[in-house]
């Protein structure tokens, strides 16, 4: 059976997605981690949870951690959907133009 060129679209979408987000998501962790261990002169908690980290600590890496996420993940959507429309000069599926 041969793809059709809708599911073909998809496919390189969610390929270019995965990629971009795993190359994103290494980078902002390495950001994360040596932004925190300059700014407090020491690594970031492994476990936020653990009993011997402290309140204040686990909730600042936890903002900190958040917000990279969150900007990585967008660096990465947005990238990804710039590169799928020079490729093919569309916007990948499930992307408008429009503004909600």
């Amino acid at each position: 059976m041969a793809r059709t060129k809708k599911q073909t679209a998809s496919l390189t979408w969610k390929l270019l997605g995965t990629g971009m987000a795993t190359g994103t998501g290494i980078a902002v962790r390495k950001l994360a981690d040596a932004g925190w261990y300059a700014a407090r002169g020491s690594a970031p908690p492994k476990n936020p949870a653990a009993p011997g980290v402290g309140w204040g600590e686990a909730l600042a890496w936890a903002a900190v951690s958040g917000v990279a996420v969150a900007a990585g993940r967008l660096v990465a959507a947005r990238g990804a959907a710039s590169v799928y429309q020079q490729l093919t000069g569309k916007l990948p599926p499930g992307v408008n133009a429009e503004s909600p």
